[in-house]
């Protein structure tokens, strides 16, 4: 059992250590020395339990995928309408971002070219966004007029462009600017009773 929980902390070990070196340098740059260097262990030892630097780079993304998931399930949990958790999740994601550095290097290397890959984590923000607000407009929330399909690329485009500002300033994640983004957006998004 020692050497499982070992070999599970090895491999978590390397997936925060190449975040950190995915989110300071990028993808391509990023060596597999230097990760191996920046976790503590060999080179042999990070090749034991990933193939390359691609496999590593999805052990990453996949690692921000489930932080995400876990939000998304945590603040849907607390209840009080789709609309209500929608915006209550951006705020705990933005919050998140600024603090994990798993988190950010999933969402920079879901959009980093140099991969070839389509932005998995990136793609299932986009789908939970439009599912909340599919069932926003079931629950009677959104304004008339609105429709999922046209209030998502907003939300999404909004939110996206928060992580990657933020990941340059950490400002750019700061709760009075997502305050500031859905004082502009909820007027017009949600249903008032007059």
């Amino acid at each position: 059992m020692a050497k499982q929980e070992r070999a599970a902390r090895t491999r978590q070990s390397l997936i925060h250590a190449a975040a950190e070196v995915f989110a300071r340098e990028g993808f391509a740059p990023a060596s597999l020395a230097t990760i191996s260097r920046r976790a503590g262990v060999s080179n042999g030892a990070l090749h034991f339990h990933f193939e390359n630097k691609r496999a590593l780079a999805q052990a990453v993304e996949d690692e921000a995928a489930n932080v995400v998931r876990r939000l998304t399930e945590d603040v849907s949990a607390r209840g009080g309408g789709s609309l209500r958790t929608l915006v209550d999740t951006t705020y705990a994601l933005m919050a998140r971002l600024a603090d994990d550095v798993v988190l950010r290097a999933g969402f920079e290397l879901g959009g980093d070219p140099a991969r070839g890959e389509k932005p998995h984590l990136r793609g299932a923000w986009q789908r939970w966004v439009e599912d909340m607000l599919r069932r926003a407009q079931k629950e009677g929330a959104l304004a008339e007029g609105v429709t999922p399909d046209g209030a998502a690329p907003a939300i999404v485009a909004a939110t996206v462009g928060f992580q990657v500002l933020g990941s340059e300033d950490v400002e750019w994640l700061r709760e009075e600017r997502i305050g500031d983004f859905w004082g502009l957006m909820l007027p017009r998004l949600a249903h008032t009773v007059r």
